[in-house]
């Protein structure tokens, strides 16, 4: 018994040393444009920016995470909103132009294929920095995002992610649009809906 424990304490003990040899750490930086809406509005993708930080950890050949905190601005253009003016007894309909700024703390899983392709997942928690809305159902959102990229030798790299928020965002009680027309009708379950494409650059850290 004592012979197996020993022998259990040395395998455990040279998978770490193994583990931590094969272990790096290479932290880089990621902006691009932001390309987004809120689901079930009918409305137009917002163009907008975004920009952030991570540190890949590579823990084999062929994975590594990746923590990451950006800044993104989403929302959602052009949405219509049909509601009675008590001033002028008419019914009215008013387009506007919807912004979410939020904190973007992820954790993506990335895989890696071939010279330098990567597939990437994982989730998001957003932290709302600023907002128009005039009502709103949640402040903070939770996302999942899954993407692909291509890193170069130089450490330059380009990506394209698809982000889904995961809460409803928006009350639809406010922006409803109440006519028969249904072009514009609100569903109770509005969520962020994102693309990204973008460039990103790690640092040869030696």
């Amino acid at each position: 018994m004592y012979k197996k424990k020993l022998a259990f304490v040395l395998f455990v003990f040279f998978a770490i040393v193994k583990l931590q040899a094969q272990v790096t750490f290479t932290p880089g930086l990621r902006a691009g444009l932001s390309l987004s809406t809120i689901s079930e509005t009918h409305a137009d993708y917002k163009p907008d920016f975004y920009v952030g930080g991570f540190g890949e950890i590579n823990l084999s050949k062929r994975y590594a995470l990746q923590p990451e905190i950006n800044y993104i601005r989403q929302g959602s253009n052009n949405v219509a909103r049909n509601f009675f003016d008590s001033n002028t007894q008419t019914e009215r309909v008013v387009y506007q132009d919807l912004q979410i700024s939020y904190l973007s703390i992820g954790l993506i899983n990335k895989l890696k294929f071939g010279q330098g392709f990567q597939v990437q997942f994982g989730p998001a928690l957003d932290v709302l920095l600023d907002d128009n809305l005039a009502f709103r159902k949640t402040n903070n959102d939770l996302s999942f995002v899954t993407g692909l990229a291509y890193k170069m030798p130089s450490g330059l790299g380009f990506e394209i992610r698809f982000k889904k928020g995961l809460y409803d965002v928006l009350d639809s009680d406010y922006y409803y649009n109440n006519s028969n027309n249904n072009d514009y009708f609100f569903s109770d379950y509005n969520s962020n809906v994102n693309f990204q494409i973008g460039v990103t650059y790690s640092f040869n850290v030696k």
